[in-house]
């Protein structure tokens, strides 16, 4: 560490500084946004307190604080040593064994909620006229973010979710119980029919798949050597064997012009709007972008039967 962040109890200011400085030495993009997290996780208070004791002075950080900026310099994922993911309006906790989630994913959700207002409203106008309220399906829900910002969002909504890893699995039933919301968490195969209660029922299906294909390595060490592969690789060369294969699922679950919902890697925004169209599943298909510009999502309703 620098001779400014020490192990031994630090000024506040100068420690935030100093780790900032370390953390960008390291390559972390993010190092000042990191340096303020690792300091508010340590003192138990948000980061906009932190900023704002900085200001004040004459606040000083634990030891402990020094530890964490090495663990993070190593590229350690910052949402590992806190614990805690921000999503959307949620807080989630997070940890190994589970896909951290991304701030380029609020838009699916986005997205979603407004199919979610369009549907409700379709409805309560009389021009359709269906005895359940809006469905949502998650398929490959990892920590749960989608799935629980949709019903925490749209409570009138009925949503559940679907994860094959038992670790993921554990993580999103944490993360919905202790913040009360009411979802269905299944553990199961996202590539194989499920939730066949609901077949053709559903208007909504978000799918946020591994999707980097076979022998591609990520460059972030935050990717490459702490998120799960199981969350990671899409089972091809050009990594979409299993979205696609999602994407089968979806369409038994979706009523007619039911939206499906995927997210992809930013060089897929052309070939899978292009394979969905293909099957003959799909109309409307077409893709969105993130905050960044980027291909990000590819939206398709299902096809009349």
């Amino acid at each position: 560490m620098t001779d400014d962040l020490t192990d031994g109890v630090t000024d506040l200011r100068d420690g935030v500084r100093a780790a900032t400085v370390r953390l960008r030495e390291a390559g972390v993009a993010s190092a000042d946004v990191d340096a303020v997290e690792l300091a508010s996780h340590v003192l138990g208070v948000e980061a906009p307190e932190v900023r704002r004791l900085m200001v004040l002075g004459g606040r000083t950080l634990p030891g402990s604080y020094a530890a964490l900026v090495d663990e993070r310099a190593r590229r350690v994922p910052l949402q590992h040593l806190t614990g805690r993911a921000h999503f959307r309006r949620l807080t989630l906790s997070v940890g190994p064994g589970v896909f951290v989630p991304r701030p380029e994913t609020e838009v699916l959700v986005e997205l979603a909620l407004a199919e979610v207002d369009r549907v409700a409203a379709a409805r309560a106008d009389d021009r359709v006229h269906v005895e359940h309220p809006v469905r949502v399906v998650d398929l490959c829900s990892g920590s749960g973010a989608i799935a629980l910002s949709v019903k925490v969002e749209r409570p009138g909504a009925e949503v559940r979710g679907l994860e094959i890893s038992p670790d993921a699995h554990a993580w999103a039933v944490a993360n919905r119980d202790r913040l009360g919301v009411e979802v269905d968490l299944v553990q199961g195969d996202a590539t194989r029919r499920c939730f066949e209660d609901w077949s053709g029922l559903v208007d909504v299906v978000t799918v946020n798949p591994p999707y980097i294909p076979v022998g591609a390595v990520p460059v972030d060490p935050e990717v490459r050597d702490h998120d799960p592969e199981l969350a990671l690789y899409g089972g091809s060369d050009d990594g979409l064997a299993i979205p696609l294969a999602v994407a089968r699922v979806a369409a038994t679950l979706l009523r007619p012009g039911g939206l499906v919902l995927v997210e992809h890697a930013d060089s897929q925004g052309e070939s899978l709007p292009r394979r969905l169209t293909a099957t003959g599943e799909w109309v409307e298909v077409g893709d969105r972008t993130d905050l960044s510009g980027r291909p990000r999502v590819t939206v398709a309703r299902r096809a009349r039967r």
